[in-house]
């Protein structure tokens, strides 16, 4: 099992005094389902280090930004997330070092718990629920059996699975090198064994918790915007554009004396 020094080697931004008083809750959640061998602990090490800010950020700032508007009706991606209501985006932001998002899964990670984050949402923030709920979802998503592989393929396919892409896959990469070699996990890492099936998106557990959701209308937003025309790359043919030059009479700005 994880120990407290190892955490802290693993997120060495984490503050001494908020390791201690979260260390607990880690520890017993990883113990419920079973992200107990070095290489499971260090892939769900890594990727939370990596969605939580080494555990310093459990619960989304709210703006609001022009994004989290987003969250409310009627809009697209509230009926995704289940925000049925007005004010639903801000009470059922993200919270957790997993960012559950969204009344519909505060509702159903909560009934599989069996608490009631719909009536309560602000305990998914807490330690002891928030925890429980990160490695439910790893639990559910089928990452333990992936992180059994110990390769760079089997983690990639955890970042695609949680992240919805590969956001971030490198700081998650660099987070989880620590791990291994903190938790004495065996090899190097290296590419998927030949002959090894690698768990693919066929046969993929259905188990969202909202924050995919939202990073995948981000990435439509930005190929939206990327595909409109840029005015200033019309062509001029047929005109003769005269422009004087922008260092005609002076220096340019990168030898000017100073």
């Amino acid at each position: 099992m994880v120990t407290i020094e190892q955490l802290q080697t693993i997120m060495p931004r984490l503050p001494a005094k908020k390791a201690a008083e979260l260390f607990p809750f880690l520890q017993a959640a990883m113990t419920e389902f079973a992200v107990d061998a070095p290489a499971r602990a260090a892939a769900f090490l890594a990727q939370l280090a990596h969605e939580s800010g080494q555990f310093r950020f459990m619960e989304e700032i709210w703006g609001p930004t022009e994004a989290q508007e987003s969250y409310e009706p009627q809009s697209e991606l509230a009926t995704r997330l289940g925000n049925t209501e007005p004010g639903d985006g801000k009470r059922f932001k993200g919270r957790g070092p997993i960012q559950l998002t969204g009344r519909a899964n505060y509702r159903r990670f909560g009934d599989l718990l069996g608490l009631d984050l719909v009536s309560e949402p602000a305990r998914a923030a807490a330690p002891d629920v928030a925890f429980r709920i990160s490695g439910l979802y790893w639990s559910k998503k089928g990452l333990n059996e992936l992180a059994d592989l110990a390769t760079t393929d089997a983690f990639r396919e955890i970042t695609r699975r949680i992240n919805g892409g590969f956001n971030g896959l490198a700081d998650r990469l660099s987070f989880y090198r620590v791990a291994r070699t903190t938790l004495g996990v065996p090899g190097p890492l290296r590419s998927q064994p030949r002959g090894r099936a690698l768990p693919g998106p066929d046969n993929e557990p259905i188990f969202e918790r909202g924050f995919e959701a939202i990073r995948a209308l981000a990435r439509r937003r930005k190929a939206r915007k990327a595909r409109r025309p840029n005015r200033r790359s019309r062509s001029t043919t047929g005109r003769k554009t005269v422009r004087s030059s922008p260092t005609r009479g002076r220096r340019p700005s990168s030898t000017r004396e100073r």
